[in-house]
């Protein structure tokens, strides 16, 4: 049975597999990331909190090269999209972060929502040439090799994190508290 919370997110499943558990958190995640930045004006998604840099556009424009890397890039080995492959990384390892400012939140969403549409369509590529245990076509430096389960997990560790601070920064804006 599909179950949606207050905010209208989707419950993860109580007793799926684990693959759709593991997807089902996944998504609970990136559900809330985007009710942290639902509705915000360019300002607001420039906002910072305390003595942080970080800004929810920021986060909008780090969590869509996350989802590139981690899915596109990693997994599959799939090259560099724009606008990462045309990034001086080395003048400015932050240049995610930074770059927000630059575009309205229509622009950060529309870009953060197709990251994420990608990332769910390699992932069940993935999970079809060799399930949860399918190893990364990119290896770390060191030599190790992810496979899809680790991403997953990583991915929900990531947004996880994020989440919390978006949840302060939300906070900041106009009161708008949750999980």
């Amino acid at each position: 049975m599909t179950q949606l919370d207050e905010q209208g997110r989707l419950e993860p499943p109580v007793a799926g597999d684990e693959l759709d558990t593991l997807m089902g958190f996944l998504n609970f995640q990136r559900e809330t990331f985007a009710w942290k930045c639902r509705g915000l004006t360019s300002e607001q998604l420039a906002t910072t909190a305390a003595s942080s840099t970080m800004t929810l556009g920021g986060m909008l424009r780090h969590l869509s090269f996350v989802e590139d890397i981690w899915f596109s890039f990693r997994l599959h080995a799939n090259p560099p999209q724009e606008p990462w492959d045309s990034v001086d990384w080395t003048a400015d390892p932050d240049w995610d972060w930074h770059s927000a400012a630059a575009h309205t939140p229509q622009e950060l969403l529309a870009q953060w929502e197709l990251a994420c549409a990608r990332s769910r369509e390699l992932t069940a590529d993935a999970v079809a040439d060799g399930g949860l245990a399918r190893l990364a076509y990119r290896p770390w430096p060191d030599g190790r090799t992810p496979n899809l389960r680790w991403i997953l997990c990583h991915m929900i560790e990531e947004y996880a994190r994020h989440n919390g601070h978006a949840d302060l920064i939300r906070e900041s804006l106009d009161g708008e508290t949750g999980e």
